[in-house]
């Protein structure tokens, strides 16, 4: 059986988003992520992960604030594009796919990014298909190491219509997975700087 491409978004008034998930095939480095769940009040979840990697803030700065181009290589991700600020400011409008018991179901999300270089994004959700999507990437330096921890944190709360523990499962899932594809895309733009 095929898999269904059902939009969430799709109402009369909106549009339907396009997607396709990629996949990264099982890594023994997804051992290095560390993926941590705290349950709020009501159907909200607090979720990190983190991976320490061999490169600089500054270098993982550079891929982070490619807006344009995470969709490229971040697997959950189909769009990722800056669009217009009201007042001047960051905003970058975001779809990911996701697949929930054989149905494809696309997230749209539009972005305010707050940077604080080079040691942290904050983003905060203004539109979207979800009640509440906040959080941050953190970039920690750690000179022993000549690397830097990255970490992502995101607080999210999904409309009645997608049940709290698929979002929950599938977001602990490709967290693992979109931390390994930045440590690929460095790999593949500094190899050779370190």
């Amino acid at each position: 059986m095929s898999e269904t491409e059902f939009p969430v978004a799709n109402r009369p008034e909106e549009p339907t988003y396009e997607c396709e998930a990629s996949d990264l095939d099982g890594d023994e480095l997804s051992r290095e992520v560390a993926v941590h769940t705290e349950q709020l009040e009501g159907r909200r979840r607090r979720i990190s992960a983190e991976l320490p990697l061999p490169y600089s803030c500054q270098q993982l700065w550079q891929i982070l604030t490619d807006y344009d181009h995470l969709a490229d290589f971040i697997p959950s991700l189909t769009k990722s594009q800056r669009i217009d600020h009201p007042s001047g400011g960051i905003r970058v409008e975001q779809v990911g796919a996701e697949t929930f018991l054989r149905l494809k179901v696309c997230l749209r999300v539009v972005l305010d990014m707050v940077e604080s270089f080079p040691n942290e994004i904050q983003f905060s959700m203004v539109e979207g298909d979800l009640r509440q999507f906040t959080g941050a990437w953190q970039l920690t330096p750690q000179p022993e190491a000549r690397g830097t921890v990255l970490r992502y944190v995101v607080t999210v709360q999904p409309g009645r219509a997608i049940p709290i523990s698929i979002i929950e499962r599938n977001l602990r899932h490709n967290l693992v997975r979109n931390l390994l594809a930045i440590r690929q895309r460095a790999d593949v733009l500094f190899n050779n700087s370190l």
